[in-house]
C-alpha cells in the first residue's frame, strides 16, 4: 500500500513521518508528473487553502486528483485539506474540489492565537487527541455525511462515502488511529 501526500505546502512531512513509522509507504504529489506513479489513498494535509488550491491548478494537479476522488479513492483531508475537499466555503467565495458535501467556515476559531489542544470522542474510536491551529469547523453538512467528532457543538470530523475531512491536525499528535481509518479504508476499497 502506498498513500499520496499532497506536498505543494503545508504540513505534509508530519503525514509522511507518521505513515511512515506505521510501516506505510508514502509519495510526495508535487507536480503532475507524480500522479502517474501508484499510491492507493491520499492525504491533503493542513497549510493554507488558497496558497494550495493555486499550486494545485499551476502543476496542472486539479483535475486528476478530483477525478481521483470523485472515482472513490480514499482521502483524509486535514485543517486546509478540509477546506479544499468542502463543496462550500461560507466566508470566501473560492471553491476547491467540491467534493464533499459540507459547508465550512475558514479560521473559525482565529488566527493563531486561537490554537489549542483537546481530547474528545471520535466515533468508533473513543477520545482521540485534537490539535488545531486556525482551525476551520464544519457549519452544515448534506444528506449521506457521517458527523465523527463535535468540540463544545461544532462539526470538526465528518466521513462522506471515502472521503474523510478533519479541522484538526492529527499528525501533530501520537495517536495513529485516525491515519489508521484511512488505511483501513483503503483495504476496505482493495478487497471489495
Amino acid at each position: 500500500m502506498r498513500i499520496g501526500v499532497l506536498a505543494v505546502q503545508g504540513a505534509f512531512v508530519e503525514h509522511e513521518i507518521m505513515l511512515n513509522n506505521m510501516g506505510v509507504e508514502t509519495l510526495e504529489l508535487r507536480k503532475k508528473r507524480d500522479l502517474s506513479r501508484d499510491f492507493d489513498g491520499l492525504i491533503l494535509p493542513g497549510g493554507e487553502s488558497t496558497v494550495q488550491g493555486k499550486l494545485i491548478k499551476e502543476q496542472d494537479m486539479f483535475d486528476e486528483l478530483r477525478e481521483r476522488i470523485l472515482s472513490g479513492m480514499p482521502v483524509l483531508g486535514t485543517c486546509a485539506g478540509l477546506i479544499l475537499l468542502a463543496s462550500h466555503i461560507s466566508n470566501d467565495e473560492k471553491k476547491h474540489f467540491a467534493t464533499l458535501p459540507v459547508t465550512v467556515k475558514r479560521n473559525a476559531y482565529g488566527r493563531q492565537l486561537g490554537s489549542f489542544f483537546t481530547r474528545e470522542e471520535f466515533k468508533g474510536l473513543g477520545k482521540v487527541p485534537m490539535k488545531f491551529i486556525r482551525a476551520p469547523v464544519i457549519e452544515t453538512v448534506g444528506d449521506g455525511v457521517d458527523i465523527l467528532a463535535k468540540v463544545e457543538g461544532k462539526i470538526v470530523a465528518v466521513r462522506y462515502r471515502n472521503q474523510i475531512g478533519l479541522s484538526f491536525h492529527p499528525e501533530l499528535c501520537d495517536d495513529v488511529r485516525i491515519h489508521k481509518l484511512l488505511l483501513d479504508t483503503v483495504s476496505k476499497k482493495e478487497n471489495a
